[in-house]
Formats: structure tokens, C-alpha cells, sequence
């Protein structure tokens, strides 16, 4: 198969240029409506370009670029050729690259590549003709590097321009050049403190990252990093051996050796705060600290937790996720009052998070008083409606139930045909289809959100998610129809690929069909050769040993592993698996999915404790993907039974309540992968 060259080499007028994109195009859609997808010799060179610059072969990237001129990936391999010699590249061939590719994801893909370096070169005169061609805008690094190269031309630094490199650089997990020297710039300028740097290597440390805490520990205090790198090694030990002093470094390594030894034991950390260490610190540390140990308690379940968050004198002297575990672990004794204070303590961007709104929302219901409760319903109808788990909930806390939204406007043929014309999205589609699914799924990401200033617009969404509907790529119709602020098509984001199938084979076993395919949308997005980074492979995303365990277990003969990306074989043992696993749980949908996510062990742990509304066990799921999975399978299924049946649904009547194993229920199947 001939592909169209993208553009032509060398300098086009605007006219010509924008001509030859559109006919390029216009053929580029033709060959991705055709039946189905033939790998032709220029796929196979591309998959292998790919390949060479995973190695970082420069000698095979540039080999086989020729054979990719006038390829539709085109624009891939010649990104990949020159990403992998970048620190060699001129300028000129720079900007060649972006004039032959201009308006591409590969332009600015490369252009933020290129920014990164000259950030790293500290050329800003170079960084600053660029950056204001910077579409995605969406790098933290160079988001730095460019508030940096602006207070360097201006001689200071704003309040604004501060808080901004601030709040980047406490938000990174792991050191990076960008964030890093342009704290360094602007604590030296006194447009940020100390305190700053102390609070990344504490944030740091949380987060099991000591290289990005040594690093803001360099900033303020190098002579202290013998002591860091001590602590680092081993807190305990550090802690025995550590002298009482006064100085700001010491303290603050005290902290950290606490920080560290919370992590993995908060009850001795609170022994030695309550101990020696606790008179020698300032209540803003103590605060932090019985913060960092009680989220520590709150993540194990233990019933600890709200007694250690209850030494803080000061919530405001909290992170977000502290204060977050603060409501969880409140909601599971019913302090509703202590899940007010923690709301009201949180910054303005956690307050907007449905979840907290939700469950701010019902604090003020629990607490009582006509005002409470007016307040209380106003939250409830700002979130209300069908969009995900806390939605739903607000949705039947005033009294209504999930029903099929109503479907918006039909697509016009021009609308349709403006997807089936848009570069980014025909380059995306083509590459999900030709092997490339991370390239192809980045290139039409920056079509529909990055590519213009506050991405497309509802009606453009919903023509892309047709786009991709249409082809059957459905992670892309799923995630690009979720996108839309307004409209919702109900068809869009909760498709229903091999109908028969899933419904057949759920229900000759008992199961609800909307239940699986609310596992499959998390699991899968219906793509059938998806796997996952431990080896999970297909629609239900089924590990090889517990496929073997469960085809042995319902007399699927004959099976053998390579079968698990089969379709039908696929969604039997998934299906069987899933049903083995409710019958496990008292057919708690709740706790089946938990334990489909992470092995049934765990949630046989976490069920332990008080009975509780299942939507309270939910959100005290311990670890952050099993918590996000069981949520949205449950309001996946909700969605997907309105769907289904045409009647109202009760995400509640799913949930129902978590507690211990009854007495009278049958023994686990200990054998249950």
C-alpha cells in the first residue's frame, strides 16, 4: 500500500501546504475505513523504528527513515530518528523538523524534547523564542524552566510566579533539573523560603523518594547531608544516636528519620514522639508528624488512627492527603463532626473533588439542623447525576436513580467529517491499529485535549468518540466521550462490544451481564489483546496460573494459556472466575471486585472491623487502584444496568453493607487464586 507524503519537503507556502495536508489526510482516512487493517511493509518498518529507538540505535532509526517518506506514521519516524540524536541536532535541523511536521503532535512533542534541553543548557534566550509556541504546555519541568527564564529577564520574581514553581515542584515524585533549579534561583532571591525546601524533602521522604529529598536538603542546608544520608540508611538507628540541638537542619532530620520510620511502623514513631523527640519539636512539626502516623494507622485499617489524629492541635498544619485519610478514618467510627473539620481544612482544589463534596455533604446531614441540611442538598444537586461513583450516590441521597441519560443531538455529516479530517486523530487511530497503541493513543489525546487552549469543545468530542466508536478502538470512544462537560451519549461511554457473548455466558452462571461489563470497561476497555504490566492478558484482564485454576475448576479441558486472548475463552474463564469470587464474598459485588483486583486475601483483611456502609468500606480500600477500581465497576455497573434493563437503577442496592464473615456462612475457598 502507497501512503501520501504528510507534507512536502522543504518550505510550502501556507496555501499549498494546507492544501496538500488536507488531501493527505483525506486519503490517510480512506485507508483506515477499509474492512480491516493489512500490516504492510511500511507498518513492519515502523514497529521496527520503534524498536531501534527503545535501544536507542541510532544507526538503525536512520537506516530505515527512507523507507518511511510518505508513510501516514511518517511523522513518528522522523521524530524517533531525531529524538535519538537530539543532543547532537542543530538548531537549523530543529526547526526544520517543525517546519516539515508543523501542527503535528510530533512537532510539539519534539519542541518540548528540545525546550527541556535548552532549559538544561541554560540557553534562555533560545527557551524563551520557543516556549511561546509550546501548545501541550503540559510539562512541569519546562513550566518551571519557563517561569525561571522569565524572572531572569525581569530581574525578580511575583508572588504569583513563586507559588507556581512551588506548588510543581512539591508536586513532583521524583528530582528533576527544571523545578529544581528554579527553586534554588528563587529561594537564593528570597521569593521562596526555606520552609519551602524542608517541605519538599519531607513530601519526599513520604513518598520513598530520598534522591529528590537530597536534593532540596542541598538547596538550604549541604552540610547536612552526612546526617541526611545517615537517617536515609536507617532511621532507628539514626534516631538512637542523634543528639538534642536546636538548629533548623537537625530538627528537621529528626522529622524526617520520624517520617521514614512511620512509614513502616507508625506505632513506634509515635512512641518516640510522645517520647524524647516531642518536647524538642514546634507544634507545626508534631502537628505534621501525628499527621504522617495517623494516615500511616488510617491506611492499615487500624482503629489507632483517630486517637493519633487527634494529638494534631492544628488540621490546617495537614496535607491533603492526610487530610483525606483523616475523613476515612472518621467515616468508619461515624465521627461525622471530625469529617467537617478535616473538610473545611482542605486546600480549595481537594474541596472541589466529588469525593470529599459527598461526603462533606453527609457529615452536614448526619450532624442535623434545617440549615445543615439545605446546605448539605446543595452539594448533593452541584454533583449529582450519572458521571461516576459519588455522582450516583448524590444522585439517590435526593431521592432519584440512575436512568439512561438522554442522548444529545445527532452528529451532523459535517461534524463526523471534521473528525475523519483531523491529522492527530486519523495518525492516532492508525497507529492503535498498527501495533503502536502508546503512540497512537498520545497523538489522539493531543488532538482532543491539548493541541488548542482548553482542548475541543463538546460537539467536537462526541464526533471524535464516533471516530472512534466506528473503528471499535473503544478506549478511545470511551476516554474521549467522558471528556464532554455537557452532553453525555450513554452509547459512547458505555459500549457493549460481543453483547451475545457477555450476556450469554453471564447469565448461564448466575451473574449480572451489567456487572461484567462494568469489570470489563475498568479491566479492559474492550481492547482484546490488552495486558498488563504483571501479565494479566484480554477482555477480563485473567492471569495465566488463575486461568489454568479456574478452567480446571469449571472442566474446561484442553485449555492451554495462549487460548486467555480468545474472545470467548476469555470471557468464560473471566466470567467463571468472577462468579467463584461473589459466591466467596456472600455475593458482595463490592468485595468480589476488590478481591478480583488484588487477589481475594486482601479484602478478606479489610473486611474485618465494624459493619459499614459498603460505599465507607469503598473508600478505605487501602490501596489507591483496588479503592478507584471497586468504585468504578460498581458505577460502571449502575450505568450499564439502566442501559440493559430501560429502568432506573440503585448503585446503593449493589454496594450494601461490608463486615466480617457471618458465622453461619460457609468457610473461604482458601484455594481461590
Amino acid at each position: 500500500m502507497q501512503f501520501p507524503r504528510i507534507l512536502a519537503p522543504g518550505r510550502a507556502r501556507p496555501r499549498r501546504l494546507a492544501s496538500a495536508l488536507l488531501s493527505s489526510l483525506f486519503l490517510a482516512t480512506v485507508a483506515l475505513v477499509q474492512p480491516a487493517h493489512a500490516q504492510g511493509a511500511g507498518d513492519d518498518v515502523l514497529l521496527q523504528m520503534k524498536q531501534a529507538a527503545q535501544r536507542g540505535d541510532k544507526a538503525r532509526l536512520a537506516a530505515l527513515l527512507p523507507q518511511t517518506r510518505g508513510h501516514v506514521l511518517e511523522p513518528w519516524a522522523a521524530y524517533w530518528e531525531l529524538k535519538a540524536r537530539l543532543q547532537e541536532a542543530s538548531p537549523q535541523e530543529v526547526q526544520d523538523f517543525l517546519g516539515r511536521y508543523a501542527g503535528t503532535y510530533q512537532e510539539d512533542r519534539l519542541r518540548n524534547d528540545w525546550l527541556l534541553l535548552l532549559g538544561q543548557r541554560r540557553d534562555w534566550d533560545g527557551f524563551a523564542a520557543m516556549h511561546p509556541s509550546f501548545r501541550m504546555a503540559d510539562d512541569p519541568q519546562v513550566r518551571c524552566y519557563a517561569v525561571l527564564a522569565d524572572v531572569l529577564r525581569a530581574g525578580t520574581a511575583t508572588k504569583a510566579q513563586a507559588a507556581e514553581v512551588r506548588t510543581l515542584w512539591h508536586a513532583q515524585r521524583d528530582s528533576d533539573d527544571g523545578c529544581l533549579t528554579a527553586a534554588d534561583r528563587l529561594i537564593a532571591a528570597r521569593a521562596m523560603s526555606p520552609e519551602d525546601a524542608w517541605m519538599k524533602a519531607r513530601l519526599a521522604i513520604e513518598a520513598n523518594r530520598p534522591q529528590a529529598a537530597r536534593g532540596a536538603i542541598n538547596l538550604v542546608a549541604p552540610d547536612a547531608l552526612p546526617m541526611f544520608d545517615q537517617l536515609n540508611a536507617s532511621a532507628p538507628k539514626f534516631l538512637a544516636s542523634a543528639v538534642v540541638a536546636a538548629s533548623r537542619a537537625r530538627k528537621e532530620m529528626v522529622v524526617l528519620a520520624l517520617i521514614k520510620t512511620a512509614s513502616a511502623d507508625p506505632e513506634m514513631a509515635a512512641s518516640q514522639l510522645e517520647g524524647k523527640w516531642g518536647p524538642m519539636l514546634d507544634a507545626e512539626e508534631r502537628n505534621w508528624l501525628w499527621g504522617t502516623i495517623a494516615r500511616r494507622s488510617a491506611n492499615r485499617l487500624s482503629p489507632t488512627a483517630n486517637a493519633y489524629f487527634a494529638n494534631v492541635t492544628k488540621v490546617g498544619d495537614l496535607s491533603d492527603d492526610m487530610l483525606g485519610w483523616k475523613v476515612r478514618a472518621a467515616l468508619r467510627i461515624g465521627q461525622w463532626k471530625e469529617v467537617r473539620t478535616a473538610f473545611d481544612a482542605m486546600s480549595e482544589g481537594a474541596q472541589q473533588d466529588p469525593t470529599w463534596i459527598y461526603w462533606n455533604a453527609r457529615a452536614l446531614m448526619a450532624l442535623g439542623g434545617e440549615q445543615r441540611r439545605a446546605e448539605a442538598r446543595q452539594m448533593l444537586e452541584g454533583i449529582a447525576g450519572t458521571r461516576g461513583f459519588y455522582e450516583l450516590l448524590a444522585l439517590e441521597d435526593l431521592g432519584q436513580r440512575a436512568n439512561v441519560p438522554t442522548r444529545p443531538e445527532p452528529l451532523t455529516a459535517q461534524e463526523k467529517a471534521a473528525a475523519r479530517s483531523n491529522g492527530s486523530l486519523v495518525r492516532g487511530l492508525y497507529a492503535i491499529q498498527a501495533g503502536l497503541r502508546s503512540e497512537g493513543t498520545r497523538e489522539w489525546n493531543y488532538a482532543t485535549n491539548l493541541h488548542d487552549k482548553g482542548g475541543m469543545d463538546d460537539r467536537a468530542l462526541l464526533a471524535a468518540a464516533d471516530f472512534a466508536c466506528q473503528r471499535e478502538v473503544w478506549d478511545r470512544c470511551i476516554n474521549t466521550s467522558e471528556r464532554t462537560k455537557g452532553a453525555i451519549d450513554a452509547t459512547q461511554r458505555f459500549p457493549m462490544p460481543f453483547q451475545e457473548t457477555v450476556v450469554r455466558k453471564s447469565r448461564e452462571i448466575g451473574l449480572d451481564p451489567a456487572y461484567v461489563y462494568g469489570l470489563i470497561r475498568q479491566e479492559s476497555r474492550f481492547i482484546m489483546d490488552a495486558r498488563s504490566s504483571v501479565g494479566a492478558s484480554g477482555l477480563m484482564q485473567v492471569m495465566p496460573a488463575t486461568a489454568r485454576w479456574t478452567a480446571n475448576k469449571i472442566g474446561l479441558t484442553g485449555f492451554t494459556p495462549n487460548q486467555i486472548n480468545d474472545r470467548e475463552t476469555n470471557i468464560t474463564i473471566g466470567t467463571a472466575y468472577l462468579k467463584l469470587a461473589l459466591d466467596d464474598f456472600d455475593g458482595s459485588m463490592p468485595l468480589a471486585a476488590a478481591a478480583y483486583n488484588a487477589g481475594p486475601g486482601r479484602p478478606r483483611s479489610w473486611r474485618n472491623g465494624p459493619v459499614m456502609d459498603a460505599a465507607i468500606w469503598a473508600e478505605n480500600v487501602p490501596f489507591t487502584e483496588t479503592r478507584d477500581y471497586v468504585k468504578k465497576v460498581l458505577a460502571n455497573t449502575t450505568n450499564y444496568a439502566a442501559i440493559l434493563t430501560g429502568q432506573p437503577q440503585s448503585l446503593k442496592a449493589r454496594l450494601g453493607t461490608v463486615g466480617p464473615r457471618s458465622a453461619a456462612a460457609p468457610e473461604p475457598n482458601k484455594d481461590l487464586p
